[in-house]
């Protein structure tokens, strides 16, 4: 096998110029002073800024494939990067007053890389063109995901959560190996291109797909896989959370997504029955729990369950219009479960640690413009016009109804009624309930500030600017 480096340098540009900047921080971390590390922020922020405004728009409108088709490069997957890399800065930006607390200081650095580092595998498992190199990927976000969850590990509810994470994370890869060891069996081979002509649909491989299913079940949370969702997400430090409940998922869902469509396409009946159950079980299980809910991480936990259900109604498509419904999708509750974090981060900072919903009584008296851009992120969440959740959804019911998804169509409407019922509770409990002992006001950090203004304006303006949907969409055709 030739390996030409120019090519290398042409179709990973975002995995090398990620390493690049991981290799920055870690260096950074080991030679920067007490002194020094008030400037680890600041430069973390403009190197992911830089990063994000080069490999968001991809300058080779080519597709190719390296590593004899191992690696595989498209438009498409490389404007999902972007998003994701946007997000990533967004958690950074959003992080940074809880990263000054005394106990996580000198952890800033261990926190840029891990977090870089599952970006990173995230990259390799949606270019993958090979089930080894998929398998590596996600590993290669798990890890460093674990460590982070389990960030604040003197606390006991953040190693909890750690090895709940763990647990669940080896549970998902011992049934995602299964399932690929099933198919290597059956197709002689794990490249997704060659196992097209070999899928058949016969007994062994609808297993090998049931259990290749349930593993990123897992990543993606998805009903009856969600097990510890709520758990992991209540005890990991919130940035963590946020990071956790948008990139992580996303990556998934795209990738998952791909494979269906690229690998699976000759078992499209048998997948789309597995999705048509997992979709209506996320959406109406997590609906139900998330209204019984009083810690606001945990309802937010049930909240992405919800969303990740949503998100499937693009993948069951299997269309190219599904496949921009969910990009789209995911840019949009990118936007608004991040403004919804960085609320509850800022204020459990600078509250002592408050999370819960009767602590938000009277929010809007105290600390107006949180609560407001609270109330315009679970709007946008729940898909209220004319905020941008609302035309990501219309376009996700539009994708699923198009191939025949009626029923699934009408169930998912009908779960975004009840949605809007838990999300206005918080609306309820910030802007009516009164409290006797009220969150006292307080100034969000500059860092924080402008993470909310960013999420702020892509919830107002993503529904509004075409362009984007337009460019994804354009894109998604060619893939």
């Amino acid at each position: 096998m030739n390996i030409d480096l120019s090519q290398i340098f042409t179709y990973m540009y975002a995995e090398i110029a990620l390493i690049a900047v991981i290799i920055l921080a870690f260096l950074y971390d080991l030679i920067a002073g007490k002194r020094g590390r008030r400037f680890f922020h600041p430069l973390m922020c403009v190197l992911m800024a830089v990063f994000v405004a080069a490999t968001i728009v991809p300058y080779n409108s080519g597709e190719g494939e390296i590593f004899g088709g191992m690696f595989v490069y498209t438009p498409i997957f490389n404007i999902v990067k972007g998003i994701l890399a946007a997000g990533t800065l967004i958690v950074f930006l959003q992080a940074d007053s809880w990263l000054r607390r005394e106990d996580t200081e000198f952890k800033r650095g261990e926190f840029y890389v891990l977090t870089l580092s599952t970006l990173l595998g995230m990259y390799f498992m949606i270019s993958a063109g090979h089930f080894l190199m998929f398998f590596i990927g996600m590993e290669l976000a798990s890890v460093p995901m674990a460590c982070l969850v389990a960030f604040d590990k003197y606390k006991n509810n953040s190693a909890e959560a750690g090895a709940k994470y763990i647990l669940s994370a080896l549970f998902a890869s011992g049934l995602m190996l299964f399932g690929i060891s099933f198919f290597y069996g059956t197709c002689g081979t794990l490249y997704f291109d060659d196992m097209v002509s070999k899928i058949d649909g016969s007994a062994l491989q609808i297993m090998a797909m049931v259990f290749f299913f349930s593993g990123l079940g897992f990543k993606i949370s998805l009903v009856p896989f969600h097990l510890w969702t709520a758990d992991t997400y209540q005890g990991a430090p919130t940035s963590v959370t946020s990071y956790l409940s948008v990139i992580s998922k996303g990556a998934a869902s795209f990738a998952l997504m791909v494979v269906l469509m690229k690998v699976f396409a000759p078992m499209v009946k048998d997948w789309q029955l597995m999705l048509w159950i997992v979709i209506v079980l996320s959406i109406t299980v997590a609906n139900l729990f998330a209204i019984r809910q009083k810690n606001l991480k945990r309802f937010l936990a049930f909240s992405s369950i919800s969303q990740a259900g949503y998100i499937m109604l693009a993948v069951i498509s299997g269309s190219a219009i599904g496949m921009t419904s969910l990009i789209f999708y995911v840019l949009v509750y990118l936007a608004a479960n991040l403004a919804a974090f960085g609320v509850i981060g800022t204020v459990e900072q600078n509250s002592g640690g408050k999370v819960g919903m009767d602590d938000y009584n009277g929010l809007y008296k105290t600390n107006p413009k949180l609560a407001v851009i609270m109330m315009l992120a679970l709007f946008s969440l729940a898909g209220i016009p004319p905020f941008a959740g609302f035309f990501s959804k219309f376009f996700i019911f539009a994708a699923a109804f198009e191939q025949g998804f009626h029923v699934l169509v009408f169930i998912a409407l009908i779960n975004t009624v009840i949605s809007l019922y838990y999300y206005l509770l918080v609306v309820k409990a910030m802007f009516i309930n009164k409290n006797d002992s009220p969150i006292a006001a307080f100034k969000s950090d500059c860092s924080t500030r402008i993470g909310l203004a960013i999420c702020l304006c892509g919830v107002l303006a993503l529904g509004i600017v075409s362009s984007v949907y337009d460019c994804i969409n354009m894109f998604s055709f060619g893939m």
